[in-house]
């Protein structure tokens, strides 16, 4: 991604709609579907960004945070110098497979051409039942100016994440979720393009108070949902999938 996007993932994180539903949405799948018993487990955030699922993840064990970006990466180093159980380091290596007991791989792997490939590696990273937990963005025809500004490759569909995913992993969830905000941003989607307008300025910073609450409100009630169903289209898909293990 282009640094002033850093920036302004950093400035707006805490407070974003986008974000904090999105952070929420993503606990409530690891709550619900991910049995930690009473030991910690050894977690990787793995492109974490500015960090805005690292202190969620902490709770539930010892968190390994990667990513690329050297400023952002001293950033989160200076940020989290104090948590015991946060770590920020290089690109994990495959001499240290079967390490992870999850992954968090949220908004990466649009931004890998081999995406695929991508997928091998954190699998060996995994232990024998790990399990990787991924969002991306969905569907081809939404793919904007935006999306070439964070440098995405590619959004994707149910089928085709399902196709690349499994050839590494089984699924425990898989669903679109963004699901009740489709329309109007679909539909402001298509327009921009249509115009060739410029604006992840403005839907990446924090809107007005109200219109801020509203749409959080409306995003982040999909939580309580996704934990009993699944939705049939949404901006971002979400995936939970536990390692195969061949012996």
């Amino acid at each position: 991604m282009e640094s002033e996007v850093y920036l302004r993932h950093i400035e707006n994180e805490g407070h974003h709609w986008w974000f904090k539903a999105t952070r929420e949405i993503i606990h409530s799948i690891i709550k619900k579907n991910i049995n930690f018993k009473s030991q910690k487990i050894n977690i990787l955030d793995f492109g974490a960004g500015s960090g805005r699922n690292i202190r969620m993840l902490s709770k539930y064990g010892n968190v390994y945070v990667y990513e690329k970006d050297e400023k952002t990466s001293n950033f989160l180093k200076e940020k989290f110098k104090k948590s015991e159980n946060i770590e920020i380091i290089q690109k994990p290596n495959n001499n240290n497979k079967e390490f992870f007991d999850l992954i968090l791989a949220a908004d990466v792997i649009e931004h890998v051409e081999d995406d695929e490939a991508i997928l091998q590696y954190l699998s060996e990273l995994l232990n024998k039942n790990g399990q990787i937990l991924i969002t991306v963005p969905a569907f081809n025809f939404l793919f904007s100016s935006k999306d070439k500004v964070l440098h995405h490759y590619r959004r994707y569909t149910k089928k085709n994440i399902k196709n690349k995913i499994s050839k590494n992993f089984n699924f425990t969830k898989l669903t679109y979720y963004n699901f009740f905000l489709f329309i109007p941003i679909a539909i402001s989607i298509v327009f921009l393009k249509i115009f060739r307008a410029s604006f992840i300025d403005f839907v990446e910073k924090k809107p007005n108070t109200i219109l801020n609450s509203v749409l959080f409100q409306i995003f982040h009630s999909e939580k309580f949902i996704l934990n009993f169903l699944n939705f049939p289209f949404g901006i971002s898909l979400i995936a939970l999938a536990r390692k195969k293990y061949i012996n």
